[in-house]
């Protein structure tokens, strides 16, 4: 099987990391070598098409065969062509081993001690960058894995090596402790008379005021202290510095002899490296910032926002809140860590521990906000409305509006709280377009004789790879309960009901495109729409749910076969097999598989031969036919059944999801001719990235969030977007970030 990487997009390596925002390095892969996740970090290798093989450690390249000298000789021969006789080095970090390669060019160098905390680096080196590793081998060289910092603190290092050079990674996860002050300390501690140390120190471009902070702090300890650079063309904006130090009083920038057999240092680059550009000449010595400021300051009143809930829709939602530098946010869940998960990866965010069903702590946590985004199940809506009404702080949430909620209307209106909701993907995209086309008919003089709306959150169709064409993205359990309710819709002007029981027997070929194979059935109840959306004209209103054709007939099977079942068993214990399972629940005469499977012939009417073939290859994939003794959970065959569809329905790393909506309105207009207009929004999920599902969700949120808190959604109460007022702000903006439907005349 093919090694791959998160990543490695269609072919192209991406270097895309928070501390250098809104930039990446690129590189096109010809293969990938090597990939596995270490004690410490995640390694991988890969052969690139134009720089030879390339290490990344952790998303971040460590050194390609093309350019890798250029950084390890200036770090190498910066401080040792300044020292008047290194004899002992110690290398801190650079397990790839060009940073030793380059110390054993100094004839005077007697011993080099490598410590690196990772002994993959190390072996994956020696495997794919021997040019750089084969120096690790020389007598002169002893190897050390562990902790630097550790290292340096043990008594044998006290004032005892010449040079110190500190190759490490940037200043996150392990590599922190190597930025601070402890650190530089224990250099100063462990160097002898007139010893010199080079230590990693970023870049000019992006990292300004830490390269202060360093130098500030290496000037402290030692008699002489500056930052040098180098360019490499695959670090971060193709430049990288050190900080040079010694515990003498000497000129750095000047070498005392030459070194042979470079390809970048020489004593010309020796001294301009320490020549630095205007503005970082400027904030170093003078504290004066002249490079541009092109960060959107913050212009009026700050905003703060309560996020209730961390789970997958709530990033592209804070994400979109947390463009507009006014606005500050506070993610907040029952358990404190799981709020930092979040919170630890957003500007101007912080986490909080709070329980919603503590009237008191949420009322609490409401005062200090302007607007809450309730991103929690919806049966805590009312009660997040009803403290939010106390408290006067707005309501944004993507539930549909029930009973509850509804009964707090007219005191939102009466205080002049906004609680907007419904605005997601289905409620909430649906509805904006929904309301558009409806309106603009009106206008036009037409009648919309009759309306369908269908949508579904499914597997993009290669991976949609199982029985059921469906992947869960969390528990099942919500999701086969749906499929138990029953639905209602108008169809000539009249109600008409879906029993549970029969919902998946409703489901009926769909056609949007060639290139999909859907089926579609109701979902919910569909009659109040037509005056939600005003189209009382219409004799069929039918709102529903999209799945990939064969989903109906293998759920229907799990019910007739009463997996769907939510009472406890008795009978249901630990160590039972699937099949003795599936014999008691379908009350047949033995486990043995050809008794189940004619049990199920019986239980089941089949139309073909190869449908029956097709529903119980979908059974033993599913495992209810196998000796596989089974997890119990709860008692119930439901939560057993949801048990195993977890382990075996989720996505996979690098999948992606597809979301499919469209409305399909047929027109009558004035003159009597008919149209049908659709609206079609198709939109898939980013591998490794995040999901169609919660981006389509979460950003319409966010949008509506900024629109409250700007005023452009004024009107008080408990709200849906049914109304043109609400509808054509927001769909501007949704439309704005590529999530806006496609419209055709069919």
């Amino acid at each position: 099987m093919a090694l791959t990487h998160p990543s490695i997009r269609d072919g192209w390596f991406r270097e895309i990391n928070p501390q250098w925002p809104g930039q990446a390095m690129t590189l096109k892969v010809a293969r990938v070598l090597h990939v596995e996740k270490s004690k410490y970090q995640d390694v991988l290798v890969f052969e690139s098409t134009s720089f030879g093989n390339v290490l990344v450690l952790d998303g971040v390249i460590q050194c390609t065969e093309r350019d890798e000298f250029s950084y390890q000789e200036m770090i190498a021969h910066i401080p040792l062509a300044s020292h008047p006789n290194p004899r002992k080095v110690l290398v801190i970090g650079g397990g790839d081993g060009g940073v030793v390669r380059e110390v054993l060019k100094h004839p005077s160098v007697e011993e080099v001690v490598l410590c690196d905390i990772d002994e993959a680096v190390i072996r994956v080196s020696k495997q794919y960058l021997p040019h750089m590793s084969a120096a690790l081998s020389s007598p002169r060289v002893r190897t050390y894995i562990g902790d630097g910092f550790a290292f340096l603190a043990s008594a044998t290092s006290a004032h005892y090596y010449d040079a110190i050079l500190t190759d490490s990674s940037d200043p996150v996860g392990p590599a922190q402790a190597l930025f601070e002050a402890p650190f530089f300390s224990l250099l100063a501690d462990a160097l002898a008379p007139g010893g010199v140390i080079a230590t990693q120190a970023e870049c000019l471009w992006l990292h300004l005021p830490l390269i202060k902070q360093l130098r500030e702090t290496a000037r402290g300890l030692f008699k002489s202290a500056e930052y040098a650079f180098t360019t490499i063309p695959t670090y971060p904006s193709g430049q990288i510095g050190y900080i040079i130090a010694s515990n003498a009083a000497r000129d750095l920038s000047v070498p005392v002899r030459e070194v042979q057999g470079t390809r970048y240092y020489n004593g010309g680059v020796h001294r301009a490296a320490f020549v630095l550009p205007e503005f970082g000449r400027a904030l170093l010595e003078e504290g004066k910032i002249i490079l541009p400021d092109l960060v959107k300051k913050a212009q009026g009143t700050k905003r703060k926002v309560l996020m209730l809930g961390s789970g997958y829709v709530s990033r592209p939602a804070a994400e979109y809140i947390l463009r507009d530098p006014r606005n500050e946010l506070t993610i907040a869940c029952r358990t404190l860590a799981a709020a930092e998960a979040l919170a630890s990866t957003l500007p101007r965010t912080t986490a909080l521990s709070l329980d919603v069903t503590s009237a008191s702590a949420l009322k609490d946590a409401l005062r200090t906000h302007a607007l809450v985004v309730s991103l929690i199940p919806y049966t805590y809506h009312a009660a997040v409305i009803r403290a939010a009404l106390e408290t006067g702080t707005h309501v944004v949430t993507t539930s549909y509006v029930n009973p509850d909620m509804r009964a707090l209307h007219d005191e939102a209106v009466k205080k002049g709280i906004v609680c907007l909701n419904e605005i997601g993907l289905d409620p909430g995209i649906d509805h904006l377009y929904a309301v558009k086309t409806i309106g603009e008919v009106h206008d036009k003089g037409g009648k919309i004789k009759h309306f369908y709306s269908y949508c579904g959150g499914l597997p993009a169709p290669e991976a949609a790879n199982n029985p059921l064409g469906y992947k869960f993205s969390w528990s099942p359990r919500g999701v086969l309960l749906a499929l138990l309710n029953s639905a209602s819709y108008l169809s000539n002007h009249a109600p008409h009901t879906v029993p549970g029981a029969q919902l998946m027997h409703s489901a009926a070929p769909y056609y949007i495109s060639p290139a999909f194979a859907f089926v579609a059935y109701p979902n919910r109840d569909s009659t109040p729409f037509a005056e939600y959306y005003g189209i009382g004209e219409a004799e069929t209103v039918l709102r529903g749910t999209l799945r990939y054709q064969g989903f109906p007939q293998m759920v229907g099977a799990l019910v007739k076969m009463g997996w769907m079942d939510q009472g406890i068993k008795d009978w249901l214990k630990e160590g039972m097999t699937w099949a003795e399972i599936t014999q008691r629940a379908i009350e047949a005469r033995d486990a043995k598989e050809a008794t189940l499977v004619s049990r199920i012939s019986q239980l089941i009417e089949f139309p073909t031969t190869a449908e029956r073939d097709r529903i119980i290859s979908g059974l033993r994939w599913i495992g209810l036919l196998s000796t596989e003794r089974a997890t119990i959970r709860a008692g119930t065959l439901l939560d057993t059944l949801c048990a195993r569809l977890e382990q075996l329905m989720g996505y996979e790393d690098g999948e992606r999801d597809l979301v499919m909506l469209q409305h399909k309105f047929v027109v009558e207009w004035a003159d009597g001719t008919e149209s049908t207009l659709t609206s079609t929004l198709e939109k898939y999920g980013e591998p490794y990235g995040p999901s169609a599902m919660a981006v389509t969700v979460g950003v319409p949120c966010g949008i509506a969030t900024q629109l409250v808190l700007d005023g452009v959604i004024s009107t008080p109460g408990v709200l849906a977007p049914y109304t043109r007022e609400i509808c054509d702000p927001i769909r501007k903006e949704v439309e704005r970030e590529g999530l806006g439907c496609v419209e055709r005349v069919l």
